[in-house]
């Protein structure tokens, strides 16, 4: 149950110029963030523009990044929707070869009620060929899972075995360090908060700053992890202005635009997404000069 333990990266999807898929953006993407020492990476999560990507296109770049990965480090699968009979369909046919796991957000737009929320769940964790991680987001999805329903789908499906908690609700994350099944995985969703979560018992997180600066994301969840958290707070504190930085002018065009800056990949978003404005990016490519040179690592 250990699996999930550590740094996970939301990996962006790179574009060329054109709006395609860059594979050469994505090769060296991967190999940046395995070389910068992270445990495992989610692939087409909500930081991979996934709502812009075709039903081909998704399955080009699963496929891709299984093979590019090549099992160097655990791989998750971003496989959401509010259509849950859509989104059973995708897990039934869904290609597990180089996969661990499948992170599905609660249902956008529709405003479940939490019976709703868990009966979504139901339908996924019957037909999951893999494990799932919940995901609760409610900033991007109009709902909240409250803990309630977290703790209900943990204790009814062994096949359910954490939850990525982007909800900024200390609440919710007391209820469910409290309550949870042993081996139940708390893991941060949020950048911001991910030391503090981490001292309740957060496991890890999936990070959306751990794309560029996956060396320092991956370096104070194992200190936190190890139990030196006076050493992750220095950590910490030397990312808390870039991570502000990421999401000025939203996700993930503030962090595609660190990722052109030290040379990994472009800054292309697909439209609805605009790149950040000059102003937010000359303070991104600034900050990321400075941590680059400080080389703050543990």
């Amino acid at each position: 149950m250990n699996t999930f333990y550590g740094t996970g990266v939301a990996m962006v999807t790179p574009f060329q110029a054109d709006g395609q898929v860059d594979y050469e953006g994505l090769t060296n993407l991967i190999n940046h963030l395995i070389d910068g020492g992270v445990e495992y990476l989610v692939s087409l999560g909500t930081t991979g523009e996934s709502a812009t990507l075709s039903k081909d296109e998704k399955k080009k770049v699963f496929e891709f990044t299984a093979k590019t990965v090549n099992k160097r480090v655990r791989l998750i699968a971003g496989i959401a929707g509010n259509n849950t009979y859509e989104v059973v369909e995708q897990l039934r046919a869904f290609d597990t070869t180089g996969y661990d796991a499948i992170l599905s957000a609660s249902p956008h737009y529709n405003k479940p009620t939490q019976e709703g929320i868990y009966q979504h769940y139901r339908a996924l964790a019957e037909n999951t060929p893999l494990p799932i991680i919940l995901y609760n987001v409610p900033s991007r999805t109009g709902s909240t899972m409250s803990a309630t329903t977290t703790l209900r789908l943990a204790n009814d499906f062994k096949n359910i075995i954490g939850i990525k908690e982007a909800s900024g609700s200390f609440d919710i994350f007391n209820q469910i360090m409290r309550d949870k099944p042993e081996g139940f995985m708390l893991i941060s969703g949020d950048d911001a908060i991910t030391l503090p979560m981490m001292a309740l018992g957060a496991v890890g997180h999936i990070s959306v700053v751990g794309n560029a600066l996956p060396r320092q994301s991956s370096d104070m969840v194992r200190l936190c992890l190890q139990g030196d958290f006076k050493a992750a707070t220095k950590l910490h504190s030397s990312l808390v202005e870039f991570t502000h930085l990421m999401f000025i002018d939203g996700s993930p065009a503030g962090v595609k635009t660190a990722l052109k800056q030290l040379g990994v990949c472009g800054d292309v978003v697909r439209l609805p997404l605009v790149q950040v404005g000059a102003k937010t990016a000359e303070a991104i490519i600034n900050e990321t000069q400075k941590i680059s040179a400080e080389k703050i690592f543990a």
